[in-house]
C-alpha cells in the first residue's frame, strides 16, 4: 500500500470522527459560556425576559464583538439550596468558563439562617472553582423589618464568602435601584423593566473584569 493511500484513509477516518461529535459540543467549542444562576431578579419577574438585565448583558457582549454564550439558568423563587442542587447538572451541561451567582434573597425573605446561606454559597463557589470556572458573586440585602441583627448577619455573608473563596463581589446588586422612585415594582422587592439597564450598568465593571482577567481577588466593586 502506498503512502498516498494511507493519507486518504487517515483523512477519511478523521472526517468520520469530526461528523460524530455532537452538535452541542461543537457549538460550545466555538464560544465560551457565561452561566447566570439566579432567582426572580435575574429571571425578569413581572415582565418579558427579553427586557431583563441578563438579556441586556447578552446584547452588550454581542455589540462589543465578544463570542460569549450567555446561559440564563435563573428561576423565580430559587434559593441557595435549590441553586446548589441544580448547579452540578448545569456545569455538566454547559461547561461554563464564568459563573454569576445571584442567589440568597429568597433565603433571607424566608428567614433562613445566615449560616445556611453561607454554606450553600461557598459550596457553589467551590464546585465552580474546582471545575476551573471563574465566579462573580452578586450580594443581596433584605428589608430592615426583619430586625437589625438578622439583616446585618445576612448582608455580611456575601463579603465573607467572597473573601474566603477569593472571588469577585458586587456587594449589593440592587444598590442603584432599591431606593429609586419608579425603579421597583409594587411589591418593593423586584426591579421594574425600566430599572434593568441600571442593574446592568451597576454590575458591568465587574463582569468586564471577570471576562478579562478572572476577577482575581474578590475585591471587585462597581
Amino acid at each position: 500500500m502506498t503512502t498516498a493511500f494511507f493519507r486518504r484513509l487517515l483523512a477519511h477516518f478523521s472526517l468520520i470522527l469530526l461528523l460524530s461529535v455532537p452538535a452541542g459540543i461543537a457549538s460550545a467549542n466555538g464560544s465560551e459560556t457565561l452561566l447566570v444562576l439566579g432567582d426572580s431578579i435575574s429571571a425578569a419577574y413581572g415582565f418579558d425576559e427579553a427586557r431583563g438585565w441578563v438579556q441586556l448583558l447578552r446584547e452588550r457582549l454581542q455589540e462589543r464583538g465578544r463570542t460569549v454564550r450567555v446561559v440564563n439558568a435563573s428561576i423565580s423563587g430559587e434559593t441557595t439550596s435549590g441553586g446548589l442542587t441544580r448547579l452540578p447538572r448545569l456545569m455538566q451541561a454547559h461547561s461554563p468558563r464564568w459563573l454569576i451567582v445571584e442567589l440568597g434573597g429568597n433565603d433571607g425573605l424566608r428567614g433562613y439562617p445566615p449560616q445556611t446561606l453561607q454554606r450553600n454559597l461557598q459550596a457553589m463557589v467551590k464546585l465552580a472553582k474546582d471545575a476551573g470556572t471563574e465566579v462573580l458573586l452578586l450580594g443581596m440585602r433584605i428589608p430592615p423589618n426583619y430586625g437589625r441583627a438578622y439583616t446585618d448577619a445576612f448582608a455580611a455573608v456575601y463579603p465573607r464568602v467572597a473573601k474566603a473563596e477569593q472571588v469577585a463581589l458586587v456587594p449589593f446588586f440592587l444598590e442603584t435601584v432599591a431606593l429609586k422612585e419608579g425603579a421597583m415594582q409594587s411589591d418593593g422587592i423586584h426591579p421594574t423593566a425600566k430599572a434593568q439597564t441600571a442593574l446592568l450598568e451597576h454590575v458591568w465593571p465587574c463582569v468586564e473584569s471577570l471576562l478579562a482577567e478572572g476577577g482575581k481577588d474578590g475585591s471587585c466593586t462597581p
